[in-house]
């Protein structure tokens, strides 16, 4: 079996993407820090469980009207400015975090972070700035390693950090905010100006009159093909981060698996991410192209979730009732298990224990991160390659705007799912939208042959 060597524009070049990557990791570190402590921060402010939700939704809705327009002024003034503009409010609001003496502050704080969160969007531009339409989905999937790597090693570090400090909250958020701090030195030391000022001045042109963000944004909604395209972003982010914020509390009421039992499946998750978004997801897309690559995503999320939902309640070998309901008494630091103390869940039984659960799990996550490892890389590299250049950093914009929607939108319906039709009921519906979805883009979304590619701005960067 031969191999046919790739040509020059299929090959990603790494030089020009390790800095993007690397930045974002350290950015990403700090979000990471924080996500599972926050709504026990607020609990020690007195916080109530519907507080804690608004809490949690004020980032990604103030991320809904920043990044569009930040990413959008990339497009005008170039990514390096903007992309600094948004990591100093990243540094500020971990700032304000961690030196927040009231819950006010803390509300204050998430909301400065959500504002300027245009992070990933314009990283996500200055990646189609520098990758070939055949290495696109490659690149952009970097960033979802980037998110991977985050989320297993983030948590790790704030729960060091709480370990050494007997439970100060402030201490992860300082930490939060120096990782901040360094993504800024190294996007000013570091990362080279991927869009040209010759192309920035056409790109002011084209954008002239505009109209305000959510304007663009519904315009963007209005367009047949793209619209389609960004509401499938919306879906999946809705899907496959449902299943990442309740699996916690499924695997603890179906399998009665405790922090460190979640831990490792969240490690377990975070590594297979890391290996389709790193790895593989380049050569499959050479192979096979984001069309079938999206049916196939949408299959293998479909099933899992089901197959996920239907984990026989069988409780993992070392569990017991009593150790978990002591745990979840006294816990100060184990994550979103701390919130749920006050709240009636209906632990398994003693008794009965094995592994088929466990087993059955593993096995169903596998398709599941797999299928949301690749979705939402593909499908942005599929917008890129449906627009002209001067709109790649708004386009992308309004693909994370919606995305941060999403994560607005999911703990609500998705609780409110699991706490009145069951458990199991937010995976089931999440298998049968993929369902939906696929059916749609088969109806919706058209092969992009390689030659109708717009022209991007990777020429221009040498």
């Amino acid at each position: 079996m031969t191999t046919t060597p790739l040509k020059p524009d299929e090959k990603l070049d790494f030089k020009r993407i390790l800095p993007i990557f690397v930045i974002v990791l350290v950015d990403l570190m700090g979000l990471t820090i924080i996500i599972p402590l926050l709504p026990l921060y607020a609990v020690t402010f007195g916080a109530d469980a519907l507080t804690i939700g608004l809490l949690g939704a004020t980032y990604p809705l103030m991320q809904l009207v920043g990044a569009p327009l930040l990413a959008g002024l990339s497009d005008r003034y170039g990514r390096k400015p903007v992309l600094m503009v948004s990591q100093v409010g990243t540094f500020c609001g971990f700032l304000l975090l961690g030196v927040a003496n009231t819950l006010p502050l803390i509300f204050l704080a998430r909301f400065i972070d959500g504002l300027t969160g245009a992070n990933t969007a314009v990283a996500q531009a200055a990646i189609t700035d520098s990758t070939t339409p055949a290495t696109r989905a490659q690149g952009l999937g970097l960033i979802g390693a980037a998110f991977g790597l985050g989320f297993t090693m983030g948590p790790a570090i704030a729960g060091i950090s709480l370990a050494l400090t007997n439970n100060d909250f402030h201490v992860p958020a300082l930490i939060a905010a120096g990782f901040s701090l360094l993504s800024v030195i190294l996007t000013g030391v570091w990362f080279k100006e991927t869009l040209p000022a010759a192309q920035r001045h056409t790109l002011a042109r084209q954008n002239a009159g505009g109209g305000h963000v959510l304007q663009r944004i519904a315009a963007a909604l209005r367009s047949p093909l793209i619209g389609m395209l960004l509401v499938l972003m919306f879906m999946q982010q809705l899907i496959f981060g449902g299943f990442e914020q309740l699996f916690t509390l499924f695997s603890l009421t179906r399998l009665g698996m405790d922090g460190a039992g979640n831990a490792a499946m969240f490690l377990y998750i975070g590594v297979i991410v890391v290996i389709i978004q790193g790895k593989y997801i380049g050569d499959l897309r050479r192979t096979y192209g984001e069309h079938t690559l999206i049916h196939a995503s949408l299959v293998l999320l479909g099933i899992g979730l089901i197959g996920f939902a239907l984990t026989p309640p069988v409780p993992v070998p070392w569990y017991s009732q009593a150790a978990v309901q002591t745990a979840l008494a006294t816990s100060a630091a184990t994550g979103s298990e701390g919130v749920l103390t006050g709240i009636a869940l209906p632990l398994p039984p003693d008794g009965n224990n094995g592994v088929v659960g466990f087993v059955w799990m593993l096995v169903a996550v596998l398709p599941v991160s797999i299928g949301g490892a690749m979705l939402s890389p593909l499908i942005n590299s599929l917008i890129t390659r449906r627009i002209s250049a001067g709109s790649v950093g708004g386009a992308l914009g309004v693909s994370s705007a919606l995305n941060s929607l999403a994560n607005a939108v999911t703990p609500l319906l998705g609780g409110a799912l699991f706490q009145f039709l069951g458990p199991g009921s937010p995976f089931i519906l999440g298998g049968l939208l993929c369902g939906l979805l696929l059916w749609l883009a088969l109806r919706r979304i058209p092969p992009v042959p390689e030659d109708e590619a717009p022209a991007t701005a990777v020429a221009a960067a040498h």
